[in-house]
């Protein structure tokens, strides 16, 4: 199929009419419009995020997931499922159907890594699911998270060419990050960024929010164009850190957890075996290195990991009930009869709360611990807007039972994942698991099998990528029927594995060590679900074969070059064109949100922030400058008639104040952080280049300010100060912000002394 155009093909063919001089000699024609067969089904994805393999109800877990068991009593349960064990790739595959390396998506699309692999974005010789939907007759919507564009490109100024309305969706609401603040999230609709719709004390939760906007996209096609099918892509935040969920679920998990992680797994494998989802006789996998027993923790350290667990589930029960909201609807206006609708996590369970779990996951990303007191002092803050919470590894294990490992690593814990698929029209058997091998590529093979659509093999003008996966839908009436599948590779960060014909072979990396070092283990996975029988010692020429068949697949995929430099690194080095790539940077009032990957780049460096202000009376007063969270950031602001500047360490706060009240009239007002050391350094104020206050800023964060990113005139979002309420936005007259940034961190005096 080659469409280089998003209309009929007659619409852009030779006219059939007849054209004369005037209309009484001429003969109008129209083309055909292009339309579906009557009973095309329309399709719901539904991705969760970060939801280990056991953590669904109806996988084994006892959270209150009943819109998803629902799903799975309806439809089928996938139990060898597998995903790419990070979001950002995954969701490239999964809305392309082929591997995340081949159309450029190695790791986060937050960086350009310089190879063909790691580019950031999905590569214009792989059009998307949606694109292909678009012109073959669907409406198409995207709702929630999206992290396929370069994210230095989300600004208001673009380019918008890996947005969604550029990648084949027709209307867009959601977060384009990694991530986002469910009480105070970045959102954008269609190309543009918008404020919530109300604040967390009016009720506010985004998973709520994105609910709603689906129904409404839904609402609205449905209303006008009823006789077209739809592609619905909701991708929720949840359970993505920060864990956070209304205060009626994180009570209703209140003790639900004392037992431990442990005891959580035992049980959860015991139930997936008694149902069916894992084969009689599946070990439970040994607990991960640094996973202490339970029993072991101190009485502190089990009651913080408890009521994290908690937070987690509560914002899962809480998405649940969104996700039955839009059955229920679809349901009401009589499509859920012929939806097709598919729900999968994204990867494992995340390691990223540590061993001990966190309240900030920038300390995680600066890799600075975070202590135990404080976190136990702050216990009644976890679930809500006053944290950003994420739970310890032992959960994380559990959340992937009966697996090995996490998210980001090539383990069963990183990359299997639950699946359903439910289309109460078309599926022979319901309420059944089933048990083939398959992969992420395999969902859009299997669409567009059961659609009746075809991948291009030109896309406006662009020779295509071939699908990479295979067809599904074989399974839906063959329980036992083999798998089609013939090979997965995986590779993150380093970690690798190769399945082929029901063995695996896996190595885990230590980052910075050679790879030449990694060990490989060898499992049969058809005897050994769990991997917990290494056979590599005993059966080394099975090994050998599969590691040749990894390096084939590797160089067949764009795996190379090998690369296991992390996201902190990667984040500080701008791709080219970034903004970021600059030193002088001028802002002005009004400026759209600004998010984090295009902000000045004063991480660890010196730098100089001035605001150009005319004071007409005492109490013009407000923000100036923003960035960041309650978890971290800095902003300038005037009050009672000062200057301030507050740098946020990790929720401990260090602010310089002016000795002296602020002049009327026009003025400079600046900050300047010139570095004493590496991460330290001295705050200083000036008014219109007159020294008026001086503090020493005893830490500052190394690599990675947060998820939030900056505003002119306000503090929108979750708040940057709690030295006032609210935007507090600046009420005088107020030309610009220039920032002055030193060329790199290794300058302790970039600028001119001011005075």
């Amino acid at each position: 199929m080659t469409n280089a155009s998003p209309y009929p093909p007659s619409e852009s063919g030779t006219f059939q009419g007849k054209i004369g001089t005037t209309y009484e000699e001429s003969t109008p024609w129209w083309p055909d419009p292009q339309t579906l067969p009557e009973d095309t089904p329309n399709v719901v994805v539904i991705v969760l995020d970060d939801v280990g393999f056991s953590d669904l109800g109806c996988f084994g877990s006892d959270i209150d997931t009943p819109a998803m068991d629902a799903l799975a009593t309806d439809g089928l349960r996938y139990a060898n499922f597998h995903t790419t064990t990070l979001c950002s790739p995954t969701r490239a595959s999964l809305l392309t159907g082929r591997n995340h390396h081949s159309v450029g998506m190695r790791m986060l699309s937050n960086f350009d890594t310089g190879f063909p692999s790691g580019r950031g974005r999905i590569t214009k010789a792989a059009a998307t699911l949606p694109e292909v939907l678009r012109d073959s007759g669907f409406n198409t919507m995207a709702v929630g998270k999206w992290h396929l564009a370069p994210m230095e490109q989300t600004t208001a100024s673009g380019p918008y060419t890996q947005w969604p309305l550029s990648r084949g969706f027709e209307r867009y609401y959601g977060f384009l990050e990694a991530e986002t603040d469910s009480f105070y999230p970045e959102l954008f609709y269609d190309n543009h960024a918008v404020d919530p719709p109300k604040s967390p004390e009016e009720g506010y939760h985004l998973s709520e929010d994105l609910a709603d906007r689906a129904i409404q996209f839904i609402t609205d096609q449905t209303s006008v164009t009823p006789e077209k099918p739809f592609f619905m892509y909701l991708a929720f935040g949840a359970a993505h850190a920060p864990h956070q969920a209304p205060q009626e679920y994180l009570e209703k998990y209140r003790g639900r957890f004392d037992h431990g992680w442990d005891a959580e797994r035992a049980t959860r494998h015991t139930r997936q075996i008694e149902r069916g989802i894992l084969p009689p006789g599946t070990e439970l996998a040994p607990r991960n290195p640094g996973v202490v027993p339970f029993d072991e923790l101190s009485d502190d350290e089990k009651k913080l990991s408890v009521r994290l667990q908690e937070a987690y589930a509560a914002m899962l029960d809480h998405t649940d009930h969104q996700i039955g909201r839009l059955m229920e609807f679809l349901e009401r206006i009589g499509r859920l009869e012929n939806t097709i609708t598919i729900l999968l996590s994204d990867n494992g369970a995340s390691q990223e709360g540590g061993q001990k779990g966190s309240l900030n996951p920038t300390a995680f990303q600066n890799g600075i611990a975070e202590d135990l007191e404080e976190m136990v002092a702050r216990i009644d803050d976890i679930g809500t807007a006053r944290a950003h919470a994420n739970y310890p590894w032992g959960w994380a294990q559990a959340g992937n039972t009966p697996f090995k490992r996490y998210k980001q690593n090539t383990h069963e814990g990183g990359v299997r994942c639950p699946l359903i698929v439910q289309w109460p029209r078309g599926l022979p058997r319901t309420g059944e698991i089933r048990q083939q091998f398959h992969h992420v590529t395999d969902i859009v093979p299997t669409l567009f099998e059961l659609l009746g659509v075809q991948s291009p093999s030109v896309y406006n003008g662009i020779p295509q990528l071939p699908v990479h996966g295979v067809s599904m839908a074989y399974t839906f009436g063959s329980p036992t029927a083999p798998t089609r599948k013939e090979a997965q590779y995986f590779e993150m960060f380093g970690h690798r594995a190769i399945w082929h014909d029901g063995w695996k072979a896996v190595s885990f990396h230590q980052r910075g060590t050679s790879f030449d070092t990694d060990q490989w283990e060898l499992y049969h996975h058809d005897t050994d679900f769990s991997e917990c029988d290494d056979l590599a010692q005993k059966r080394p020429e099975q090994l050998q074969k599969m590691i040749s068949r990894f390096w084939v697949e590797a160089g067949k995929y764009d795996v190379l070059p090998l690369d296991d430099q992390g996201f902190a690194y990667r984040a500080k080095i701008p791709r080219p064109g970034s903004p970021r790539m600059r030193t002088i940077f001028t802002y002005y009032p009004g400026m759209a949100h600004l998010p984090i990957a295009a902000v000045p780049p004063v991480m660890n460096r010196g730098h100089r922030i001035t605001a150009f202000v005319d004071r007409a009376a005492a109490s013009d007063e407000g923000v100036l400058v923003s960035l960041g969270n309650i978890s971290s950031g800095y902003v300038l602001y005037v009050k009672d008639n000062r200057l301030i500047y507050e740098y946020n360490f990790l929720g401990t706060r260090y602010t310089v104040t002016s000795a002296e009240e602020l002049p009327l009239g026009p003025a400079e007002l600046t900050f300047e952080f010139v570095k004493t050391g590496d991460m330290r350094g001295t705050g200083h104020l000036y008014v219109s280049g007159r020294t008026v206050g001086s503090e020493p800023i005893p830490r500052v964060l190394p690599h990675f300010l947060g998820w939030q990113g900056l505003d002119i005139g306000r503090d929108t979002l979750s708040p940057s100060s709690t030295g006032y309420d609210g935007e507090f936005a600046y009420t005088g007259a107020f030309e610009k912000v220039v920032f002055t940034v030193a060329p790199d961190e290794e300058d302790t005096e970039p600028f001119e002394r001011i005075d």
